[in-house]
C-alpha cells in the first residue's frame, strides 16, 4: 500500500473477493521527516499515514517493511551507474523488478503468502492451456501494463491487479470516497521518487564528479567542450554551449553519449530517427515464444506515455555486431522510425494486449546515414570513465 488511492482500493477489492489481505507500505528511504509535496514523490512518511488510515478502515493488519538497503542498491545505485555509463535508465521499472515483485514478493512468499497485490493497471488474463499473461488494462489512458513489462512467468503467477477491468481512474476516486477513504483526492504521483523536486540534473551532479570532455559531430569532428557528459540526454537541445552554427544554420540535438571516451555526439533532428533498436537484457513476461529466433509481428513502447509502434521483432545473435559468439539479444525494427529513444531505456513487446516481453537497450541504430560511413550504433560500456562519488 503505498499510500495512494489506487492500492487503497485495490486492497479494498481484495478483502472483498474473500483473500486473505494484510496490508504493506515499503519504507525506501531512511531520510526522517521525508514528506510529499503536492504530486511529486511517493512511499513518504505522509504516504505512510495514508496508507495506515485506508487499512484501518477495512479492518485488516499493517505492517511497514524497511526495504531502504535494497532500494539504495538496487535502484538508487543502479540509476546513478547507469547515467555515468551514458544510459538513461527507468528506475520505476528498476523498482517493480528489483524491490516490489522480487524483494517483496520474496519475503511474503517466505511468510506463506500467495501472491503481491498493488494498484496498478493492469491485467492477468489466462490461456486457453492454463497460462498467465499479462495485459493491457480496460483503461488504456491509465494502462501500466509497460512499467510490468519486466515481470517473470513466476512473478506474474503470485501476482494481482484488481484494477484491470477498471474503465476509468474517476471510478476509482469514487469509489474510495464511498469507502470512506481519505486519499480518494490525493493528488498522483510523478517524477522520481528520490527526486522529489524534479531536478534530475542538480541530483546527479552531487553524486557523479564531473569531467571535461569533447562535442563531436557524426562525423568526429570536435565542435566544443562539456562539463561533464552525464549532464546530457539524447533528444536533449538546449545547453549544448556550441559557438559555431551548423552549416545549414538549424539547430544541433544530443544523438549520443559516449562513456568510454566521455564525448558527446551532436546532430541534426532528423538523425534523431531511429530504425532499429535491440537489447541482451531481455525477459518474456509469461510464457516464451516458441520460436524467439524467428521474426514475429508485434508493437514495441519505449516509454511509460509512449504510443505502441508497429514492429517486427526476434532474437538475433549478436556475433557480428559484438564479434562475441554465443550471446544474442532482442532486436526490434519498427515499421516507421521511432523517436527519442536512448540506451538504458526499456522496450516492451506487445501482441495484442498482452505484454509479451521487455529488453534494455543496449544500441540504436539512426535511420539517417553518415556521410562518412560510420556507425551511429551507441556502443556498449562495460566501465565508465566517469569518477562516481562514494
Amino acid at each position: 500500500m503505498s499510500g495512494g488511492v489506487d492500492s487503497a482500493v485495490a486492497a479494498a477489492r481484495a478483502v472483498e473477493a474473500g483473500h486473505e489481505v494484510v496490508g504493506v507500505h515499503l519504507a525506501l528511504s531512511r531520510m526522517p521527516g521525508t514528506l510529499r509535496t503536492g504530486s511529486r514523490g511517493c512511499c513518504t512518511v505522509e504516504d505512510s499515514m495514508d496508507a495506515q488510515r485506508a487499512a484501518n478502515i477495512m479492518g485488516i493488519p499493517y505492517y511497514v517493511w524497511d526495504f531502504s538497503e535494497r532500494f539504495k542498491l538496487d535502484v538508487v545505485d543502479d540509476f546513478i551507474a547507469e547515467y555515468a555509463a551514458g544510459r538513461t535508465p527507468n528506475p520505476c521499472m528498476r523498482c517493480n523488478e528489483k524491490i516490489k515483485f522480487a524483494a517483496l514478493l520474496e519475503k511474503a512468499m517466505a511468510l506463506g503468502f500467495d501472491a503481491v497485490c498493488t494498484g496498478h493497471y493492469a491485467s492477468i488474463l489466462t490461456d486457453a492451456d492454463g497460462n498467465k499473461e499479462l495485459h493491457r488494462a480496460a483503461a488504456w489512458a491509465k494502462d501500466q501494463s509497460y512499467v510490468l513489462g519486466v515481470l517473470t512467468a513466476d512473478q506474474i503467477n503470485h501476482s494481482m491487479f484488481p484494477l484491470g477491468a477498471t474503465p476509468t481512474k474517476a471510478e476509482v476516486r469514487k469509489e474510495a470516497a464511498e469507502r470512506g477513504f481519505s486519499v480518494a483526492n490525493k493528488p498522483d504521483s510523478y517524477d522520481i521518487c528520490f527526486i522529489p523536486d524534479g531536478d534530475t540534473k542538480g541530483w546527479l551532479g552531487e553524486r557523479v564528479a564531473p569531467v571535461t570532455g569533447d562535442i563531436l559531430d557524426r562525423e568526429g569532428n570536435t565542435l566544443g567542450q562539456h562539463d561533464g557528459a552525464v549532464a546530457f540526454t539524447v533528444g536533449q537541445r538546449k545547453g549544448l554551449s556550441i559557438g559555431t552554427p551548423a552549416a545549414d544554420g538549424k539547430p544541433r540535438f544530443v544523438l549520443e553519449v559516449r562513456p568510454i571516451t566521455n564525448t558527446v555526439v551532436v546532430g541534426p533532428k532528423e538523425a534523431l530517427a531511429i530504425k532499429e533498436i535491440a537489447g541482451n537484457k531481455y525477459t518474456w513476461a509469461g510464457l516464451a515464444p516458441e520460436h524467439p529466433e524467428v521474426e514475429f509481428a508485434c508493437h514495441v513502447q519505449i516509454r511509460a506515455h509512449a504510443d505502441p509502434e508497429p514492429a517486427v521483432a526476434q532474437v538475433v545473435s549478436t556475433a557480428a555486431v559484438t564479434g562475441v559468439d554465443g550471446t544474442v539479444e532482442l532486436r526490434i525494427i519498427p515499421n516507421q522510425p521511432l523517436a527519442g529513444v536512448a540506451p538504458g531505456q526499456t522496450a516492451v513487446v506487445y501482441v495484442g494486449t498482452r505484454a509479451l516481453g521487455q529488453c534494455t537497450i543496449d544500441r540504436t541504430v539512426s535511420a539517417v546515414p553518415i556521410s562518412s560511413g560510420s556507425s551511429v550504433s551507441a556502443p556498449t560500456a562495460s566501465a565508465s570513465p566517469v569518477p562516481v562519488n562514494a
